[in-house]
């Protein structure tokens, strides 16, 4: 692989500060972002991947890593299976799913934060109620229906 050593050590990926890019990024150890990222980030779920923001760090995209520690500005929603640190300087602007969660004082969260137990992705997903299920035609129908007969 790209990023272990010929001892088989993993490495660590780095957007230095001056850095910005495009696209969307997989890793499989750690990533540390002091530059700016357009695009998604991911690692494989369940593993020990983490991903680290720092002061300078900046994510336009969706964040699904297991470890996730900000300290920078992410705008989009992050996904973690397993960890998420929010340091003092941490500003999100989306969703946080975790299992796990630590803020510092003077982190901001401008989103929703939803805990998901281990293994259950689907609380992630809203789902519908009845009160804002649309009526069936047919049914909206007979009740127009009904209303006419009873005014004649």
């Amino acid at each position: 692989m790209l990023n272990r050593n010929k001892h088989g050590e993993s490495g660590i990926t780095l957007i230095a500060s001056n850095c910005e890019i495009a696209g969307d990024l997989h890793f499989s150890d750690q990533m540390q972002v002091s530059g700016i990222v357009k695009g998604n980030i991911y690692a494989q779920a369940g593993s020990k991947a983490q991903l680290t923001i720092g002061h300078k760090g900046l994510v336009h995209g969706e964040i699904r890593v297991p470890n996730v520690i900000v300290n920078g500005k992410v705008y989009g929603d992050i996904h973690s299976d397993n960890h998420i640190e929010l340091a003092a300087k941490a500003e999100i602007y989306g969703d946080i799913y975790y299992k796990l969660v630590e803020m510092v004082k003077g982190s901001r969260v401008d989103g929703k934060m939803v805990y998901r137990p281990e293994g259950r992705d689907d609380v992630a997903k809203p789902k519908a109620t009845k009160a804002l299920e649309k009526p069936e035609k047919e049914q909206t129908v007979a009740s127009v229906s009904a209303v006419k007969s009873k005014r004649a």
